[in-house]
């Protein structure tokens, strides 16, 4: 004789007419955000017609301060922006799908980065490496790409420093991003480890907990965290450093989390573009203006290149050297400084700077992050 099954719940009447009002509440929000969207249509036949630019981010965060000053609450103003930012691209979307480069396979921080700025309805063209994403940004097959440029404890990516000096393309934005590296397998084990895959960044920003838990397991640098966890789900031997979300899409066990050396470990990734795409964002109040230079190689040389900023009162806030590779022991210096060049102090030392340099091109002006 089967035994009885348990009386199913009796659901709380108060509980169940909360449910009806969110339901019907749901109705009203749809209904309306697809009165914006068809809103949001005939703005894109307009612009069409005008040949202006689809992707305005000043707009978006004009709009999304506008919304977060008016918001009483209770959803948090950072809720609302991510809410907000996702109705804006759905509607962009409609408009004109923005492609964007990025680094690939699916689930790498670049990707995040890419959705934190463009929001979640953007077409992503996955590439393979920096320098994929800088051509595919550069020839066209995507209006925009994101690449990473410098992180909180292990400094710039050099790969990005040398591809911008040569590029058409210039830096319209930038994404700050909080990175918390996690350890994925197929095993939820540390037993066995043979190797641990990922990006040569990752790999040095853990250092420490990797010398200390698998200190006998190789470090296998591959072209991006999220690759690392895709070899890992085909070898149960190899481990990647990856983020939860590529361990959700590639099936993987996070056998420890949060393995970066530093706890508050954030890497800055730039938006990039070609100017006839998108012109130099308008001054914004808190920008930051890169560049790259070079100067004769002569005692002072270096002096000099600093006197034009101390004179017009502009801060510098990132000074990075590469080598020229002209065989001259000659160097470029990646410049940060704080500040807009259509403003007149910063137009003014830009302008004795660039008199003192044998190169000088401005990578980008744009609203600076966190």
């Amino acid at each position: 004789m089967a035994e009885d099954k348990p009386p199913a719940p009796i659901a709380n009447p108060a509980l169940l007419a909360l449910r009806d009002q969110i339901d019907a509440l749901d109705g009203q929000l749809l209904r309306l955000l697809n009165e914006r969207a068809h809103v949001a249509e005939q703005v894109g036949e307009l612009k069409r017609r005008d040949g202006t630019p689809f992707f305005r981010p000043d707009r978006v965060a004009q709009v999304i301060h506008k919304i977060q000053a008016a918001n009483a609450g209770p959803l948090k103003n950072e809720h609302v922006a991510a809410i907000w930012r996702e109705i804006m691209s759905a509607c962009l979307a409609l408009e004109s799908p923005q492609r964007v480069a990025v680094l690939g396979p699916m689930g790498t921080f670049c990707e995040q980065a890419a959705i934190e700025y463009f929001g979640g309805a953007a077409d992503l063209i996955y590439c393979s490496s920096f320098d994929e994403v800088f051509h595919a940004t550069a020839s066209g097959s995507a209006q925009y790409g994101v690449v990473g440029v410098e992180n909180m404890t292990e400094g710039v990516v050099t790969r990005s420093l040398d591809l911008f000096l040569h590029t058409p393309t210039h830096v319209v934005g930038e994404v700050s991003l909080l990175i918390r590296h996690n350890l994925l397998r197929k095993d939820n084990s540390l037993n066995g480890v043979k190797a641990v895959l990922a990006h040569p960044q990752a790999l040095a920003q853990c250092q420490n907990w990797l010398s200390k838990h698998l200190p006998d397991a190789e470090r296998r640098a591959v072209s991006s965290n999220a690759e690392g966890a895709r070899l890992a789900a085909e070898n149960p031997d190899f481990c990647a450093i990856a983020s939860e979300r590529a361990a959700t899409l590639f099936g993987l066990h996070i056998v420890a989390h949060a393995i970066q050396d530093e706890a508050y470990n954030r890497t800055r990734f730039a938006v990039i573009t070609l100017p006839q795409t998108m012109a130099t964002p308008p001054a914004t109040g808190r920008d930051c203006t890169s560049l790259v230079v070079s100067v004769p190689n002569k005692p002072g040389a270096m002096h000099d290149m600093l006197v034009p900023l101390k004179k017009h009162g502009v801060s510098m806030t990132r000074l990075e050297s590469r080598p020229a590779r002209t065989g001259q022991w000659e160097y470029y210096f990646y410049i940060d400084l704080d500040g807009h060049p259509s403003e007149p102090n910063v137009a003014a030392a830009l302008d004795e700077l660039r008199a003192l340099c044998a190169f000088y091109k401005v990578i980008g002006a744009y609203p600076r992050k966190g």
